[in-house]
Order: C-alpha cells, then sequence, then structure tokens
C-alpha cells in the first residue's frame, strides 16, 4: 500500500494532524492563565497517546496566541521538540493603520512572520511552512527568494501551501528550488465539493462546483501531502446540534452511529475514516482542545484501512442527498 506523501518526502509524521488555532483561547489580546496552559498541555499529551505527533498552528491564530501558549508548554517540557513536527502558515495580514485586512507573500512579510513564529513557539525552526491564502500580488521570484533564505538560515525545513488550486501551486513550484510538500484545504463528509468535481465530470450538476479542477490529481501526481481541515464537519455528525438539520444530515448522523456501533470505535473515527479512506492518502487536521474528543479518534486510521467500498460509498451518498449520476 503507497505510504502517505510527507514520509515519502522523508517527513517522520503520522495520519493525522493536531489543528491548534483554539489552544489560543479568545481572539483578543486577553492573557492566557496556567489553568489554559495545563489545558493545552492535556490536548497536546492526549494527541501523543493515540500517535498524533504532527501540530499544525498559523501565525494568526487567536492573535498568535496559539503559538505562544503551545511554546509555554515547549518551554517546560523541552524534550518534546524532537519527538513533533511543528507546521505554521503566514501570508494573513489583519486590518491596521496601514490597509484592511489583507494577504502578502512579500519577502519582507514572510521573513519578519517566520521570525514571529518561532519566537512565539520557543523554537529555532518549525518542520513545515505554508502559505496561507492565495496572494494576488505574489511574485513567485520573491516567495523564492523568501524560502531559500529561510532554509539557508536553518528556519524552516519543508514548504508548502494552504487553499491554494493546481495552477497557483504550478507557478510557485516554478520559481522555488524545494518541492512543496502539502496543500491544506477544507475537506469533509459534509462539504463534498472535493469528492464531487471528480464524480460529475460532464453532468449539468457539476457546473456549481467550486472545488478547483485538478487539485486532488495534481497533488497525487506530485506527491503533495492533501491536509483537510475541518475533517469532523464542525461536528454535524458526531453530536454536535444545528438548527434544521437537512434530511441527509440526519440520514448520515444515524449512518455513522450505526456504523460505530457495528465497529466498536467511536463516531469521530468512522467519520475521519470516511475521509483517509481516499486514495489521495488525505490527512486530518483534527481541530479541538477537548482531550476526550482528540481520543476519539483513534480508530480513524484503522477504519480507514477496514472500511469497504459499499460503507464509503453508502456514507457519500447519504451526505449528498441524492443517489449517484
Amino acid at each position: 500500500m503507497k505510504i502517505a506523501p510527507l514520509e515519502e518526502r522523508g517527513i517522520t509524521s503520522n495520519r493525522m494532524v493536531l489543528g491548534c488555532m483554539g489552544f489560543g483561547g479568545s481572539w483578543d489580546n486577553s492573557p492566557f492563565t496556567e489553568d489554559h496552559v495545563l489545558q493545552v498541555e492535556q490536548a497536546i499529551d492526549a494527541a501523543l497517546s493515540i500517535g498524533i505527533t504532527m501540530f499544525d498552528h498559523a501565525d494568526i491564530y487567536r492573535a498568535g496566541k496559539a503559538e505562544s501558549v503551545f511554546g509555554e508548554v515547549l518551554k517546560k517540557r523541552p524534550e518534546l521538540r524532537d519527538e513533533i513536527i511543528l507546521q505554521s502558515k503566514c501570508g494573513i495580514r489583519f486590518s491596521d493603520d496601514l490597509g484592511p485586512g489583507r494577504y502578502d507573500f512579500s519577502k519582507q512579510h514572510i521573513m519578519k512572520s517566520v521570525d514571529g513564529i518561532l519566537s512565539r513557539l520557543g523554537t529555532d525552526y518549525i518542520d513545515i511552512l505554508l502559505l496561507h491564502r492565495p496572494d494576488p500580488l505574489m511574485e513567485p521570484d520573491e516567495v523564492a527568494h523568501a524560502f531559500s533564505k529561510l532554509k539557508e538560515e536553518g528556519k524552516v525545513r519543508h514548504f508548502g501551501v494552504s487553499n491554494m488550486n493546481a495552477a497557483q501551486m504550478e507557478l510557485i513550484q516554478s520559481a522555488i528550488d524545494e518541492p512543496l510538500v502539502a496543500n491544506q484545504i477544507e475537506m469533509n463528509l459534509h462539504k463534498l465539493d472535493w469528492v464531487e468535481n471528480g464524480v460529475l465530470v460532464n453532468q449539468q450538476a457539476g457546473v456549481n462546483s467550486n472545488f478547483p479542477d485538478r487539485l486532488l490529481e495534481y497533488c497525487q501526481l506530485e506527491n503533495i501531502q492533501i491536509q483537510a481541515w475541518s475533517p469532523l464537519a464542525k461536528g454535524i455528525f458526531t453530536g454536535r446540534e444545528i438548527e434544521n438539520p437537512t434530511e441527509a444530515i440526519l440520514q448520515t448522523r444515524k449512518l455513522v452511529e450505526q456504523f460505530a456501533e457495528q465497529k466498536a470505535t467511536t463516531k469521530e473515527a468512522i467519520v475521519l475514516g470516511w475521509l483517509m479512506k481516499h486514495p489521495a492518502k488525505i490527512q486530518p487536521v483534527i481541530g479541538t482542545t477537548n482531550a476526550e474528543r482528540i481520543k476519539n479518534c483513534k480508530d480513524a486510521v484503522k477504519v480507514s484501512e477496514m472500511m469497504t467500498r459499499e460503507e464509503w460509498y453508502s456514507l457519500y451518498v447519504s451526505s449528498r442527498g441524492v443517489s449517484m449520476p
């Protein structure tokens, strides 16, 4: 069986990632407490207990506090740094005196952002840096200069992107020496356009798909790790109540629960296992600070390996709400 792309790149990792946006608490500038640091430490330990050793950040998450509180844990337990993979993102700027909220892939901003990331995390390097969202004013050569300098200085070991299409990735790759190793996209059992885009080829229903053409195939061909943010669909199939759920959501909840009971596992493992069954070896980025919810994801890899084609399609067709074309 083909192994996950990051491992083929020589990046020791695992099939799941813990997203750390929630680690910073509120979005304001209020300081975090010792109790909060303890909660984050418990979440990290819960992840490690089920084999998750990769942690995903961004310089903007909770205005930098997510990285800062993670850095406090590393300060208490410096031995953790050699046991984990740290990934962060840059390129989004909040509104300020200079302008509105905007994206910035200038060399100056990328370099400055990485210095901030390293300072908040309290580490000399990060394993992977992702460009967060496409910057319309991007100059590929300027990105290349930033990446080359960061690699040369030992501050970043690998590079990737987030929320980009294949053409944007090709443009960046044309200028940089380092291979892009990852692309992080929203994908889950509820947001199905990443599947529909391929299924609805030559179908009128596929005209309005907003998932970029060729993206899955390009990443598979170029050995780029596809990471899925919001892989649990914000919990709508695993217990979170929402107003006026559709019949498709209600039926899919029942099916997820049924499969979880049959396989003696959790609903989270079923939802993640469905995503990870795809041949692209999708890597879910689980976004929770709750230690128990993290542990509920433990069986996801096993579920993905044991899930039959019929079970996979049962969940897919149930969630899409209509039969296959």
